[in-house]
C-alpha cells in the first residue's frame, strides 16, 4: 500500500534512460534495484543519501548517484534523501559535525574561537567562498566529524528503514490474520 503511494512520485526508469542528457550513461541504469522499492534497495538508498548529503559542495548528488549505481540501490530515493542538507540546515549540521569530531578526537572545543558564519544572499559567490574559509578554520575536528557524522547517519538511516519496513509488514500480517479470522467466524455463523 505504501509502496503504491510512493511509486506515483518515482520517475519511470525507461523515461530517465531515454533522456538525451542521460542516454550516454543509460547502460549503467538497467539494474532493477535502481528503480524498485524493496526493503534492501530503499534502506541502502537512504543510507547513501544520508551519507552523500554531508559531502561538501555541489558534489552531493553526484556522489549519491555514483554510490547508488555502484551499490545497486534505489537511485531516486538516494538522490531525494540528499536534500536534507540545504542552505537552512548545512550550518547546524556542520556545527554538529564539528562537535562530534571534537568529541571523537578529544579536542576541547572551548579552546578554539568559533566565529559565526552568516550567509549573504545578495552575494552568493562570495558567501560560498566565506563558507569554505569558515569550514577550513574549524580544522581537524570538522575533518574528522564530517565523515563520522555521515557514517553514523547512514547506519542509523539504514537500520531505521529496516525496522520500520519490518514493523509495517508485521502489522499488515496481523491485520490480514484478523480479517481472515473475522471472515472465518462470519462464515461459521
Amino acid at each position: 500500500m505504501v509502496r503504491k503511494h510512493f511509486r506515483r512520485y518515482l520517475p519511470d526508469a525507461a523515461a530517465v534512460r531515454a533522456n538525451r542528457w542521460i542516454a550516454p550513461f543509460a547502460t549503467w541504469l538497467h539494474h532493477p534495484n535502481l528503480w524498485h522499492l524493496n526493503r534492501d534497495s530503499v534502506a541502502g538508498a537512504v543510507a547513501i543519501g544520508l551519507f552523500s548529503g554531508l559531502v561538501p559542495g555541489p558534489l552531493q548528488m553526484l556522489s549519491a548517484l555514483l554510490l547508488a549505481v555502484a551499490l545497486r540501490r534505489n537511485l531516486p530515493v538516494a538522490l531525494a534523501i540528499t536534500f536534507y542538507t540545504n542552505p537552512f540546515t548545512i550550518v547546524p549540521l556542520y556545527l554538529v559535525a564539528y562537535g562530534y569530531g571534537a568529541l571523537l578526537i578529544g579536542h576541547d572545543s572551548n579552546q578554539a574561537q568559533i566565529r559565526q558564519f552568516e550567509m549573504d544572499w545578495s552575494n552568493l559567490y562570495d558567501s560560498m567562498g566565506a563558507l569554505v574559509a569558515w569550514m577550513l578554520g574549524l580544522g581537524k575536528p570538522l575533518a574528522v566529524g564530517l565523515p563520522a557524522l555521515a557514517l553514523t547517519l547512514a547506519v542509523l538511516g539504514y537500520v531505521a528503514v529496516h525496522l520500520a519496513w519490518r514493523a509495517y509488514v508485521v502489522l499488515a500480517w496481523r491485520a490480514r490474520a484478523r480479517r481472515k479470522a473475522k471472515h472465518g467466524a462470519d462464515r461459521a455463523n
